[in-house]
Parts: C-alpha cells; structure tokens; sequence
C-alpha cells in the first residue's frame, strides 16, 4: 500500500484535485506533492464545494483542479478497480489529514486486509493493542480521508451485520459486491 512520506504534520502548497467518474457516483480526489490525500463520496455541487473548503483551510494553498498531474496514477488506478482489474492499490498517500489512533488504524487496515476479504471492528481494535477500542475504530473508519484506496468499506460488524459507512450504506454494500464479498445487487 502507499507509503507515507517524511515531514510536518501540516502541509501547505499547492493541492491538485479532481472529480472523476465511478459506479459508485462521482469522487473527488485531491493529491499535494507527497501523494492522495482525499476522496470524497458523491462530490457533486455542494459536497464538492465543502471538500474544496476543508482542503483549503487544511493546507493554506492554491487550489488546482487537474487530472493529468499528481493525480494521473490514483485516476487511472481508481477505474482498474472498478472495473475489476486492480486488487491493490500502489500509490504515494499523504497521511497529513489524519493523525494518531485513527492513522494507526487506518495503516493497519490498508496493510493488512486485502481485496475481498473484511474485518470486524474489534479485531482491528485487537491488532492494533486496543482491544475494548472498537467504537473508536469505528470513528476513525468515519473520519477516513481516502476511503477506497484505504479499504474502510471492508470493516463490518462481528455479528455479522454490514456496520456503518460514511459514504453511505448502498455504497458499501457496492464496494463490497465489486469484491465478491457480498452479492451483486438485484436493482
């Protein structure tokens, strides 16, 4: 999976960003020089312009929408996935927009739960040496900067029950049917 690139915590500079296609609605993507550092869910109107917003205040710089620079690789890597042709994702992320326990449960989820296969919130509470932890990976699966490529769709309930999803339910059970996790829907 991507790797995190040295630095301050805070990045200022330039962000390129760009709303691309998908089957699951259109997704915004924003990448600065270190690498992806968001997709947003269902960025059209305004929850793009909200997405810009954050994006503004959290690194003080320009703003530029362009698909073809920083962004070309997480874009063309994006619709191998849902055409599914890419299992694994192997772009720079830039983990500026999430810090301490939820980072640490983000990388352990992007390192260790591959394409079709999902974990329940506890044990990754578990892996991560926090076992009564589970609500709070739950939060961090919500606040998750660069759901997809870090794969928070694959984080279910132990009961079996699908759990939540900030991109939405149907989302989710989507993402999960394109890894043959669950059935493809009906309608």
């Amino acid at each position: 999976m991507g790797q995190e690139m040295p630095g301050a915590a805070v990045a200022t500079g330039r962000v390129e960003w760009a709303v691309v296609p998908s089957s699951i609605g259109p997704l915004l993507l924003a990448a600065t020089d270190r690498g992806l550092v968001s997709v947003v869910f269902h960025a059209d109107g305004r929850v793009r312009e909200r997405a810009l917003e954050r994006l503004a205040a959290a690194f003080g710089g320009e703003l530029v929408e362009r698909a073809d620079g920083r962004l070309a690789e997480p874009i063309r890597q994006l619709a191998a996935y849902f055409d599914g042709d890419l299992r694994s994702f192997d772009v720079k992320l830039d983990w500026t927009l999430v810090t301490g326990f939820n980072r640490q449960v983000l990388r352990e989820l992007a390192g260790s739960v591959p394409f079709g296969a999902v974990v329940g919130y506890g044990d990754l509470a578990r892996r991560v040496g926090r076992p009564s932890a589970a609500q709070a990976v739950g939060a961090a699966m919500g606040a998750n900067p660069l759901p997809v490529v870090v794969p928070c769709h694959r984080v279910v309930e132990s009961d079996g029950g699908i759990g939540g999803f900030g991109g939405g339910l149907e989302t989710k059970r989507r993402l999960l049917a394109l890894e043959g996790v669950l059935p493809e829907p009906l309608f």
